[in-house]
């Protein structure tokens, strides 16, 4: 993209940075169906894991996800890996817990699961865009 006129990469840009509003609109739309649809609101003790997801990455890795896939030295990024791998866990068991329990119905799973795997993809869609150097300049 060294190529291309600097308004076209800010266009691109914008046009990355809306495609993450909208799938993070998607995925909280859904969650709220999940839980007003069938009158039960109960699902929404994912939004506990799906707020705790990003903490340790925030306070003990920083900013960098490049330490994320990496081998580490730091026991604090081994926590902070941990802690994540916890949480992201708990996003998928809550709501199939709850679905085993008899707590909430299949087409509330579905839409719980359906809402993890757009939160999951606009993440890996953040990451991305982080890489790019163009993107890491503004």
């Amino acid at each position: 993209m060294a190529d291309l006129p600097g308004y076209v990469t800010a266009c691109l840009h914008s046009g990355g940075l809306a495609l993450l509003a909208i799938l993070v609109s998607a995925g909280i739309v859904l969650q709220i169906l999940a839980c007003a649809l069938y009158d039960n609101w109960w699902p929404m003790l994912t939004v506990i894991m799906y707020v705790l997801l990003p903490m340790p990455l925030m306070f003990f890795v920083g900013s960098g996800t490049s330490s994320f896939f990496s081998e580490s030295e730091s026991s604090w990024e081994d926590v902070t890996k941990f802690l994540t791998g916890f949480s992201a866990t708990g996003s998928i068991a809550i709501p199939i817990i709850l679905k085993h329990a008899d707590v909430i119905g299949w087409g509330a799973l579905i839409m719980e699961l359906s809402s993890l795997s757009i939160f999951v993809l606009a993440i890996l869609c953040f990451m991305q865009m982080s890489k790019e150097s163009e993107y890491s300049a503004l």
